[in-house]
């Protein structure tokens, strides 16, 4: 699909071609549908093990996952849409199917419109008393519109608006499920998405060098060191607070001895992998792509989430 000459004129494409549904599919790009995993950490470190003993709500909680994924799709599709110019000045990005000219703007528009009417009937049938559908409807609208269309370029907020997405996805959880998420959670996960933004605010630096603003005129704000140093706060901030929630989380086994600190080395591994992969191999541009395609990283988080669920499981709190 990237082979495909950029100057193809739009209207000569048909808009329901395979060539078209597939750029419209990338466009809504399943690949990061793997950040809506979020949702699922409330339910599993609430208390009374609901994943585990309540099968029914852990099925609400994959339906909401599904909910966001389709509003996630739908906000990709919007953000393309406004940055489509702007992303023919990036050496990545310009290769969109938006910005490449093999998708048409109607289209993706439609379906963005599509997407997000009917995700929210979805959202009222998987939990009735509607919290979980105001959750998601602020999610929509910040990441949607106010990040799209004005966020996006206000010097700081860039990096906090992406964090209070995956923060949302938290709450919405929780919400469907109709459950109190404790702070811990949020602040580990608030923490875990600046580092994750910073990351790639540094890789789009790095690599767009002086036409950093060409692209994206917020990126003249932002230097190397600024952002090494901010990551540095922060790096060190996720490890203290993912170590303080292994000692004294409500759920967490304290006996013999709290059992989740025995998953604090996987934590410190995958951040150090992933700083690693920023710092040595010019990585960050796309968080999932690192997740999925470094095996040892890969491997560190796979081997967490097992070791947490077997001691949620297998020992008394």
């Amino acid at each position: 699909m990237d082979n495909l000459s950029r100057s193809q004129p739009i209207e000569r494409l048909a808009p329901f071609s395979a060539q078209s549904l597939r750029a419209l599919l990338r466009t809504m790009r399943p690949r990061q549908w793997i950040k809506n995993v979020f949702l699922f950490a409330a339910i599993a470190f609430s208390e009374g093990r609901l994943w585990y003993n309540e099968p029914l709500q852990l099925l609400r909680v994959i339906g909401a996952f599904i909910a966001f994924c389709m509003a996630a799709s739908a906000i990709y599709l919007i953000n393309d849409l406004v940055d489509m110019e702007k992303d023919r000045a990036h050496p990545k990005k310009r290769h969109r199917p938006l910005a490449a000219g093999i998708l048409s703007p109607t289209l993706a528009a439609i379906t963005a419109a599509i997407l997000i009417v009917s995700v929210f009937p979805l959202a009222l049938w998987l939990d009735g008393d509607s919290d979980f559908a105001i959750v998601l409807a602020v999610y929509v609208v910040v990441q949607g519109f106010l990040y799209s269309y004005w966020l996006k370029n206000v010097v700081i907020f860039d990096i906090l608006i992406i964090a209070a997405g995956f923060i949302l996805r938290a709450i919405a959880g929780a919400a469907v499920i109709d459950i109190v998420i404790t702070p811990w959670l949020i602040v580990c996960m608030g923490l875990l998405a600046l580092f994750l933004g910073i990351g790639k605010r540094r890789h789009e630096l790095k690599l767009l060098e002086n036409g950093a603003g060409n692209h994206r005129r917020i990126l003249t704000e932002y230097s190397i060191p600024l952002l090494d140093q901010m990551q540095s706060i922060v790096t060190a901030s996720i490890v203290m607070a993912y170590s303080m929630t292994a000692f004294s989380a409500p759920v967490a086994p304290q006996k013999p001895f709290p059992m989740l600190m025995i998953t604090v080395p996987f934590v410190v591994y995958a951040i150090f992998r992933y700083l690693y992969l920023i710092y040595q191999r010019d990585g960050g541009g796309a968080p999932e792509d690192l997740v999925l395609q470094d095996r040892p990283l890969a491997i560190s988080i796979v081997l967490w989430g097992i070791t947490v669920l077997a001691v949620l499981m297998f020992f008394p709190s």
